[in-house]
């Protein structure tokens, strides 16, 4: 990862914080929208030139977009 790509993740995770009160939520989240993204999912957001094998800097982007809503389950409920 590069210094450029290391920022914008940085920027995106700012915004994606303001989306999702829980940082182990929005970790998990992401982490499984960035996986979705590398096995082929279209992402939800205009990726910038470049950046296609970005995965989770797009699922941050999508969840900071309000794209991708998080809703965490109540407890025993599946």
């Amino acid at each position: 990862m590069n210094l450029w790509s290391e920022a914008l993740n940085e920027q995106y995770l700012d915004k994606a914080k303001s989306q999702v009160s829980d940082v182990r939520l929005l970790i998990n989240a992401a982490a499984k929208r960035s996986a979705e993204l590398a096995r082929g999912a279209r992402p939800l957001v205009p990726v910038p030139p470049g950046a296609h094998d970005d995965f989770l800097d797009i699922a941050l982007l999508e969840i900071a977009e309000g794209r991708l809503k998080i809703v965490q389950k109540a407890p025993g409920k599946e």
